[in-house]
């Protein structure tokens, strides 16, 4: 597992505070969430809706970063405050990379919860 992807002093603090079975639960619940925010921000992006883009990359970046994916928040933040591009190819090769990304996040997420 790449050390740079989860934030472990937020995630260890989360566990401390709400009890690691429960974070476990929680972690599987955000990482079928964020495939559903994912999918908004393409069916956003394809209809060109600014506001459900911002709600969806908002959504992933608040649950990411809760959870110390810290790489994954960010680039979430990045598609929430840029908005929709004037170039719909530059939005679609975001949000493959934000994917990704995601990919990294949930995997080890579920090596923190398994290990």
């Amino acid at each position: 597992m790449d050390e740079s992807v989860i934030d472990k002093t937020v995630f260890a603090e989360l566990q401390e505070s709400a009890g690691a079975e429960f974070v476990d639960e929680l972690v599987d619940t955000f990482i079928e969430e964020a495939k559903g925010l994912l999918a908004e921000l393409r069916s956003a992006r394809a209809d060109s809706h600014a506001d459900r883009f911002r709600r969806a990359a908002h959504s992933l970046k608040t649950n990411a970063n809760t959870f110390g994916a810290t790489g994954l928040g960010s680039a979430a933040r990045e598609l929430e405050l840029k908005g929709l591009d004037a170039d719909p190819a530059r939005d679609t090769a975001a949000i493959a990379a934000l994917e990704a990304e995601y990919a990294r996040a949930a995997s080890a997420l579920k090596d923190l919860c398994n290990g």
